[in-house]
């Protein structure tokens, strides 16, 4: 009878255990990690089109290892991260979500000023966008 009772609790500890991996929503799914990247690409375009903008270039690595550490303890592999990172349907999705951001936000594709007033307006609102962001 006591290895019957240690065998049901060996098994309810290993399935409790893998239970947090099984219940991982896709990656295309986590918020926080989404929006990340969304702010990212926003941050991207806007110093890309703006000439009075940089990138805080060692700043936005740093928080990019923290976000690949923050999905990794949350029980996604380093391979699963780089899948998703890595496929093309995620960048367009990303990126088209970054776009309408702008978009609505009144930039125009010609216009630099209006990648910069969307900018200074992140950086002054201290947003994550902001944050990744410097005025020259």
């Amino acid at each position: 009878m006591n290895t019957l009772k240690a065998l049901t609790v060996a098994a309810l500890a290993v399935t409790a255990l893998a239970a947090p991996a099984a219940a991982l929503e896709p990656l295309s799914q986590e918020k926080y990690i989404n929006d990340r990247l969304i702010a990212a690409r926003i941050a991207d375009r806007v110093r890309r089109s703006c000439p009075t903008i940089n990138a805080r270039i060692f700043y936005a690595y740093g928080e990019a290892r923290k976000l690949k550490r923050y999905a990794e303890q949350k029980g996604y592999s380093s391979k699963q991260i780089d899948e998703f990172l890595d496929n093309k349907q995620e960048k367009k999705r990303i990126y088209a979500v970054a776009e309408d951001y702008l978009v609505r936000n009144g930039a125009k594709k010609d216009n630099p000023e209006s990648f910069c007033r969307i900018g200074r307006a992140e950086i002054q609102k201290k947003t994550i966008i902001g944050s990744l962001l410097v005025a020259k």
